[in-house]
């Protein structure tokens, strides 16, 4: 098994050209704090530490922005089309300025006090590229990604049935047998 540190994600994504190709298609649009997180971090990394080879088959592909000027959810299925086109993938577009409404949270100040307010640490993690160098933002970390650890961020521990049926839908442990599913933080 590979053992990766939180500074080798970047690396790891920057030699995938698949992942790079969504990577520069999301920077080509120009949206405001704009990153692509979740599963598409997740998976490909979840794959390598169980020794399996990955493949661009993605769910889905998450892109999170912040632009509280233009909330319109209508913008998000506009980019989706327009992404579409760009490159044939599930594409998935949220503006994180107007997420909070749908979680029943506080307004969020950027797409990283939105992913504060996702579900678990191991999947509240992003990375978008500038040119040719890949960032990463991380809220929790990676320790619970890289461990393969599935638990609850802090705004999840008063929504744990929430979380529990999220678990059961998402079903982690049986797509990668060395993850570990807690409902504690």
């Amino acid at each position: 098994m590979l053992v990766y540190t939180g500074s080798d994600i970047a690396a790891f994504i920057a030699k995938q050209p698949a992942m790079m190709e969504i990577l520069h298609t999301v920077e080509a649009l120009r949206l405001p704090d704009s990153w692509v997180g979740a599963g598409f971090v997740r998976n490909p990394l979840w794959d390598t530490l169980h020794d399996r080879l990955w493949s661009a088959s993605y769910s889905d592909i998450d892109v999170l922005y912040f632009d509280a000027a233009n909330a319109d959810p209508e913008r998000d299925r506009r980019i989706e089309a327009d992404l579409l086109i760009s490159v044939a993938a599930p594409w998935s577009v949220k503006n994180q300025a107007r997420m909070h409404l749908q979680n029943g949270d506080p307004p969020y100040a950027e797409t990283a006090d939105a992913m504060g307010h996702w579900p678990e640490t191991c999947t509240a993690v992003a990375v978008r590229s500038v040119g040719s160098r890949v960032e990463l933002l991380a809220p929790f970390g990676t320790d619970d990604l890289l461990g393969m650890i599935v638990r609850p961020t802090p705004a999840f521990v008063n929504k744990l049935e929430v979380y529990g049926a999220r678990l059961a839908r998402k079903a982690w442990s049986k797509s990668w047998p060395m993850v570990r599913e807690t409902e504690s933080p």
